[in-house]
């Protein structure tokens, strides 16, 4: 027989800030001061997007998108998986509640199909990324 405990407890369950350090991103990730709520998050889309899933023991198999097998593919089939891959890797996040409104750019001479820019929404509002992520398609 397996003993049954019974145990009373008042649970709080508190949001935890989203205070962080804040990156310099676009110049060489300096840390330059601290950011908090749509600015922290905006980051935190910003690496998470930039980071590929599964390849660093450091994150969670839950953090990051897989994009190195995009690489080589078609057109039409990248858009598609760009966006199912970046809306999975983004509402990981608890903060993110959706993502939608993505552009693609396809037609430019480094064959690639960039992202121009999305709209995630999140528990501090909307925020537009349109700073760019690219994938090789040749």
């Amino acid at each position: 027989m397996i003993p049954k405990i019974e145990i009373s407890a008042d649970v709080t369950v508190r949001e935890q800030p989203t205070k962080t350090y804040k990156m310099e991103l676009y110049k060489g990730n300096y840390i330059l001061g601290f950011v908090d709520s749509q600015k922290a998050m905006e980051q935190a889309i910003y690496k998470i997007i930039r980071t590929e899933r599964y390849k660093y023991i450091i994150y969670s198999w839950n953090y990051g998108i897989e994009l190195e097998d995009l690489f080589g593919m078609p057109v039409e089939y990248c858009i598609v998986e760009l966006e199912r891959r970046i809306s999975e890797a983004l509402l990981q996040d608890n903060r993110i509640t959706a993502v939608h409104s993505f552009e693609f750019d396809t037609e430019n001479e480094r064959g690639t199909v960039l992202i121009k820019k999305f709209i995630a929404e999140t528990l501090f509002g909307k925020i537009q990324i349109d700073n760019g992520l690219s994938v090789a398609i040749i």
